[in-house]
């Protein structure tokens, strides 16, 4: 985090949605360069988890639990598919599909949350824990925006 007093603070816009933006993918970018030794990025990272704690649920079911629709989740789900970290296979009916970890998926996850762990801590040292406590509530309150 050395970088950051050489860029902060930064020109903030007048617009709302710019600033949150711009915020959010700073914070991803620097989530997924803590996880590059894992192979995941924070979104694959946060996928296998909801995958790993939604066992046996639909695809569907993952979907509205991570609130975002079907499409983008398969679209997702392609490439932990080709490298061997989930399965997809049919659910209770034609209809459907459930997504599984396999026991390497389990193993890029395990090491992806050990990485987070690390980026959790250096994201509450450089907020502080008033400020990160603040943010957390400010952001719960943002994504109520959206049922």
């Amino acid at each position: 985090m050395k970088h950051i007093k050489e860029t902060y603070p930064k020109p903030s816009s007048p617009c709302n949605f710019m600033n949150i933006h711009r915020a959010s993918r700073a914070v991803a970018q620097f989530y997924n360069q803590v996880l590059k030794p894992s192979g995941l990025t924070i979104a694959q990272m946060g996928l296998l988890r909801q995958i790993e704690m939604a066992e046996g649920k639909t695809i569907s079911e993952v979907a509205k639990s991570m609130r975002i629709d079907r499409t983008t989740l398969n679209r997702n789900l392609k490439p932990l598919t080709e490298a061997g970290l989930i399965i997809i296979r049919s659910g209770q009916d034609s209809r459907t599909r459930q997504v599984t970890l396999t026991a390497e998926g389990s193993n890029a996850a395990a090491e992806a949350w050990r990485l987070w762990g690390e980026a959790q801590v250096s994201i509450k040292e450089y907020l502080g824990e008033e400020d990160l406590a603040k943010f957390t509530k400010i952001m719960a309150k943002l994504e109520a925006l959206a049922p």
